[in-house]
């Protein structure tokens, strides 16, 4: 399947029209899901008839948005009116969106076509795509072997072909981890660029949307066009939004890569040596290497656990089965209501909203909770004094290439730290982006990763892009 940007600029120039595009991604979905399980929704006679309307407005001569008729799957936990939004969990299995998501709304002003809702984990908690109620989504690299999550139906459709792009969402690295598990590229901005009314809540303060795309220049397009203010989200950013796709430099010479000390120490020698090989490649395209130190960063994972946890057991505290959420008709009295009303919570939530319950507790508040916000501002201080010797930062994605279905079964801490390396990008606020960097001997996709400083994701969608070109 061709880009992004070249069903774009082809559709737009009429050597493609936009329902050969769509019918080209409806077939391939058609073949592929039923393995992959990518999709959990597909609204074929739609996405057909809306790229029929796009066609016939540029027949007319009408001009057309910068994604004309691409295209693009939405994660199930983006609002796309009048369509089901799940979550992929039983609480909200019949659950119809009363309205647009300000993600889906900027897709539609630009001539997208979205053709359906992706596979994820339940209400976005999970490393791996396999608490989704629909089953797991299976990574098309390896059928036995997980896509990531909790994206991982997004990450799975665009490396299987099905769509050149798709939506998720970004709490923990769960755009840029599948994207490493998959071998495309995934892209999460700054916290505020992009808005996220319209996103049902995992944990309001690390939560964003992200784009799963087959290159970078294709993503660069996607975040020009989602970016911006947004009246409705008070989070958002009113800075300008760049033309990323079209500021990309004819060179990287001068260009400071940071190398963040220790974080190669306990990694797995096959990866290891892809990243450091990675770093040698940006250093002979003419980048500087320089050591930098985020020494607090080795807390990321259980300070995010903690924060996003505590964040969650609030915001999930809605699916009570009066306000949303199913609700059990033959309840005997409240206490039987409230305690029925909650049982369509998967595993994972419920573990989730434990953890965060308790660190919540009057009693724990102060030695868990606090704790850990006072550790997310180290972390962001460490990475602001890193910036000021780098233009950006190079990590590992994953500190592991895409595990059996089922491996981790008996060890959730194992699935935890498949986070490591990404978490810290949400606990910070940073700029992320994964950008595949070779396979391992099995021939499994590993991931590249840059962090870049807060409104500046031209840096690291610069590098992405050079590193890409230089591979």
């Amino acid at each position: 399947m061709k880009t992004v940007c070249e069903i774009a600029h082809a559709v737009r120039n009429g050597q493609l029209t936009a329902r050969e595009a769509v019918f080209e991604a409806l077939c391939k979905i058609k073949e592929l899901n039923p393995q992959i399980n990518a999709f959990v929704e597909v609204w074929p006679e739609e996405a057909l008839k809306r790229a029929e309307e796009i066609d016939t407005r540029r027949a007319k001569g009408e001009k057309l948005g910068a994604l004309a008729g691409v295209p693009v799957g939405i994660k199930d936990n983006i609002l796309y009116k009048g369509h089901k939004a799940t979550c992929c969990s039983k609480m909200l299995a019949n659950y119809v969106a009363p309205y647009n998501a300000t993600v889906v709304e900027k897709l539609l002003a630009a001539d997208a076509v979205i053709v359906g809702r992706t596979n994820m984990d339940e209400f976005a908690m999970g490393s791996s795509n396999q608490t989704s109620v629909y089953g797991p989504a299976h990574n098309p690299i390896d059928f036995d072997r997980v896509p990531g999550g909790s994206s991982g139906g997004s990450a799975a459709a665009v490396a299987a072909g099905m769509v050149p792009a798709a939506l998720g969402t970004d709490t923990g690295g769960s755009v840029r981890q599948p994207a490493s598990f998959c071998g495309v590229v995934g892209i999460k901005p700054g916290y505020g660029r992009i808005s996220r009314y319209g996103v049902v809540a995992f944990s309001s303060g690390a939560d964003q949307v992200g784009v799963l795309t087959a290159d970078v220049k294709s993503a660069a397009l996607m975040l020009e066009v989602l970016c911006g203010r947004d009246k409705n989200d008070s989070t958002s950013l009113e800075d300008p939004v760049p033309a990323f796709s079209q500021n990309f430099t004819p060179d990287i010479k001068g260009l400071k890569v940071g190398l963040p000390k220790g974080f190669l120490d306990d990694l797995d020698a096959e990866i290891k040596e892809k990243i450091l090989q990675a770093a040698q490649k940006m250093k002979s395209l003419g980048a500087e290497l320089v050591e930098v130190e985020v020494p607090h960063a080795k807390y990321s994972a259980p300070c995010y656990y903690i924060i996003t946890s505590a964040e969650a057991s609030s915001n999930l505290a809605r699916f009570d089965g009066i306000r949303y959420g199913y609700s059990d008709k033959n309840a005997k009295d409240l206490n039987d209501q409230y305690e029925s009303n909650r049982a369509p919570f998967g595993w994972e939530v419920k573990k989730r909203i434990i953890i965060g319950s308790t660190a919540l507790r009057a009693e724990n508040y102060k030695e868990c909770y606090l704790q850990a916000v006072k550790v997310r501002e180290l972390i962001k201080r460490d990475f602001a004094e890193a910036f000021k010797k780098a233009d950006v930062i190079l990590t590992p994605t994953s500190p592991t290439t895409a595990f059996t279905l089922g491996a981790h079964k008996d060890n959730p801490l194992a699935v935890y730290l498949a986070d490591l390396y990404t978490c810290q990008g949400n606990i910070g606020g940073l700029a992320g982006i994964s950008v595949p960097c070779g396979n391992d001997k099995l021939g499994l996709p590993i991931g590249l990763q840059f962090y870049g400083p807060i409104l500046q994701e031209e840096k690291i969608l610069n590098a992405a892009y050079h590193f890409e070109k230089g591979l």
